[in-house]
């Protein structure tokens, strides 16, 4: 009788689940993994999107080029429909711009971010006909977006 009992308390202390205090350090690690690894993710995100945003860029500097071919010399007409808000599809994150007012060879392309959203702060970006980039101050023809 003696020895039943203590194999079935010896099965006991074997199959003993997880204690309170062994699930909360196991919750503080994973809190503790969250904290570092989230902001990562959040500039991650955001260089994301200025890579599209450049990405974009480029294709409205070809459209602006093809369409000068076609027409045979530069104008406003030239930019219909390629300024506003970009993405297109989804939250618009930057507004873009031409300048001068009157297209000229010398055309320039603005994305400035808009406020309140998950850009902002993140620099306005140029393009302009020489293919010079710039991320607010930094300008040049290499990465200069993506520092």
């Amino acid at each position: 009788m003696i020895d039943a009992y203590y194999r079935v308390n010896q099965i006991n202390k074997n199959h003993r689940g997880f204690t309170l205090i062994e699930m909360m350090i196991v919750v503080a690690i994973i809190g503790i993994l969250a904290a570092i690894a989230y902001p990562s993710y959040q500039s991650y995100v955001i260089k994301s999107k200025r890579t599209d945003m450049m990405s974009e860029m480029q294709n409205i500097a070809s459209i602006i080029e093809s369409r000068k071919l076609a027409q045979g010399n530069y104008s406003n007409a030239l930019i219909t429909g390629l300024d506003g808000d970009y993405p297109k599809q989804g939250s618009a994150l930057y507004n873009v711009t031409f300048t001068p007012a009157t297209l000229t060879s010398k055309w320039k392309i603005t994305a400035e971010t808009i406020n309140n959203t998950q850009v902002d702060g993140d620099g306005d970006l140029t393009f302009d006909y020489q293919t010079v980039k710039c991320r607010d101050s930094v300008c040049g023809t290499g990465n200069e977006w993506n520092e």
